[in-house]
């Protein structure tokens, strides 16, 4: 299974909801960087994704976006087969 890393922050509800249908999909760790605790690891993010907002979800070396893009992927049926690419 594809390493998982999510760009959050410690009250975002949207981080928790894209961690609840990550874990609902099989992952069962998901890498969360906390950029509430480290500006750095914002500014980080924002160069990675070009987006300010978290959720920040990547699975592999795929950038899917936050959670509504997440949760449009696994509508769309794509997001398992993702999560399941060989490493």
């Amino acid at each position: 299974m594809n390493k998982v890393i999510m760009y959050s922050t410690q009250v975002c509800p949207y981080c928790q909801m894209a961690e609840r249908l990550l874990k609902s999909r099989g992952v069962e760790h998901v890498e969360k960087v906390l950029i509430d605790k480290d500006p750095t690891r914002r500014a980080e993010m924002m160069n990675r994704t070009g987006r300010r907002t978290v959720p920040q979800v990547f699975i592999g070396d795929t950038h899917v976006g936050g959670y509504d893009d997440l949760s449009a992927l696994d509508r769309a049926g794509g997001l398992t087969p993702l999560l399941e690419e060989a490493v």
